[in-house]
């Protein structure tokens, strides 16, 4: 029976940020999922790096500083998936009066140290690039930066590291029981064709998200001495309703925000909502009245009127967020906590939680593991690229210009997209290829054999989902069947059985 010093259930970004943590301090690790890698709550964020102005507004002072600090750590970690954005809130006068919102962008200005994101301001929007697609009333407007982040490549790339660092990854695995036997724990994991096998450890965290209660109820059999609240947020896709690089904040009539973003070069992503959730997580999907939602707040400011014909495509997630008893679904705290249970072998469960703070909270999780675990290695997180992230000088566009110099046989398109996702491992991806069609044959459109192979063997990719949805978003750009194509591709590239994947939980 094969042993692990630690045992993580959930392949979330708290999952595989703790991962990359504890095995960046020289400890054993396994991490299992029982899905895809971002299969759920952390494919399904808003896409932001950000301390969450609207947040001030329920005194979670500590909360945003604690993001905004992080927020610079991120954005330099990997350039390639996360970037600096600005936000542009029209001012409407029904809404927050104007003296709040300055008084609130200075605190947000102020509350962290600032490197790289320029101080929020004052704009006149009809002079504003920001202000052309929207409504003729907006007269001003306010603008402030966050940053933007390709979630579930976060996800991934924290996996990636995590394993290239010596822990194990293993994909569709699920933990369907764990006890305590003296000082280890014996853990029973279950492939998706049903086989089993045991497993020891040392330690256990539970970073299964909206199913952490349900695990330790009836997988751990552990008393649980937090909640979490789920609520579901929804977002829709349409078609581009800007041509210009700003994202926006809007306020509405019954005191939430959403936000309008540009995404993926042809479309614009609006979300999200709040509703209480009481099903399977696993099963979650927006509704017919979400949609309309979402529709008419995005009608209160653009010009362009859209309705749910217009929605190319949608997505939603559940976030489990720690229950604080608020009354208001879009007051629940965005803070997490860490409940430890050292009455034995550790057992660590995950509550709450936000994309921004992943990194600090494995940092906090793993310190207090390696307390208990006689490891003395110290958190190292902070400032470290992440795979793809090392950049010269965390500059994106000189990158790119490089790829392109190196590659001249690539077209801009295809280089920009790859680089995007990739960053410094493109060059791995591409090998010594030296022509197109090198990368093997084009199963879609400017989508090779080459980057397919890539996704199977380093990024744990077995469906067509992973790929043309999670990995990337070449679903939204691709013609109908490009998932049969990409199914038929994998099938015959033999990487759909347990068998095969087995050398794919460590890096070489």
């Amino acid at each position: 029976m094969e042993s692990f010093d630690l045992i993580i259930i959930g392949g979330g970004i708290n999952g595989a940020g703790i991962a990359r943590d504890a095995a960046g301090r020289g400890l054993k690790v396994l991490l299992c999922e029982k899905d895809d890698l971002a299969s759920h709550t952390s494919s399904a964020s808003t896409k932001l790096i950000h301390g969450g102005l609207r947040y001030l507004e329920y005194y979670e002072f500590s909360l945003v500083r604690k993001a905004l600090q992080e927020r610079e750590l991120l954005l330099d970690a990997a350039p390639h998936i996360m970037w600096p954005l600005r936000f542009v809130m029209p001012h409407d006068a029904t809404q927050r009066p104007a003296w709040l919102i300055r008084c609130g962008l200075f605190l947000y200005d102020h509350l962290a140290r600032r490197k790289r994101l320029p101080a929020s301001t004052g704009i006149t929007l009809p002079r504003h690039p920001a202000g052309a697609p929207l409504q003729a009333r907006f007269k001003r407007g306010f603008v402030y930066s966050d940053g933007w982040v390709n979630d579930a490549r976060l996800v991934v790339l924290n996996a990636m590291d995590a394993a290239e660092r010596g822990a194990s990854i293993l994909t569709r695995t699920a933990c369907t029981a764990a006890r305590r036997e003296g000082e280890r724990w014996i853990c029973t994991l279950q492939d998706e064709h049903g086989d089993t096998r045991e497993v020891l450890a040392r330690a256990v965290v539970n970073a299964a998200g909206p199913w952490v209660q349900q695990l330790l109820g009836g997988v751990i059999h552990a008393p649980a001495r937090k909640a979490i609240r789920l609520v579901k947020g929804s977002h829709i896709i349409v078609k581009k309703l800007f041509d210009h690089p700003y994202a926006y904040i809007f306020q509405n009539p019954d005191q939430r925000i959403i936000f309008a973003i540009p995404y993926e070069q042809d479309f614009t992503l609006i979300g999200t909502t709040d509703v209480e959730y009481h099903d399977n997580a696993a099963n979650v999907a927006i509704d017919d009245d979400e949609i309309a939602y979402l529709c008419a707040m995005s009608n209160r400011y653009f010009e362009q009127q859209i309705s749910a014909h217009d929605v190319v495509a949608t997505y939603s997630g559940v976030r489990p967020l720690l229950d604080d008893a608020n009354d208001n679904a879009s007051g629940v705290t965005r803070d997490y906590a860490l409940e430890l249970d050292s009455d034995g072998a550790p057992l660590l469960s995950v509550f709450g939680g936000k994309i921004t703070t992943y990194r600090k909270l494995a940092e906090q999780a793993v310190d207090q593991l390696c307390a208990l675990l006689d490891n003395a290695h110290p958190g190292w997180t902070a400032g470290v690229h992440l795979p793809g992230g090392d950049l010269p000088d965390g500059n994106f566009e000189r990158f790119l210009g490089q790829l392109m110099q190196d590659k001249p046989w690539l077209p801009a398109t295809l280089a920009t997209r790859l680089a995007r996702a990739y960053g410094s491992r493109v060059y791995s991806l591409l090998g010594n290829a030296a022509k197109l069609g090198d990368l093997g044959s084009e199963i879609q459109p400017q989508l090779f054999e080459a980057e397919l192979r890539y996704l199977v063997e380093k990024e744990w990719a077995t469906t067509a989902d992973d790929i043309l949805w999670r990995r990337s978003k070449l679903r939204l750009h691709l013609p109908a069947g490009a998932d049969a194509a990409v199914n038929a591709w994998l099938a015959a590239y033999g990487h759909n059985s347990p068998a095969a994947n087995a050398s794919l939980c460590r890096s070489e």
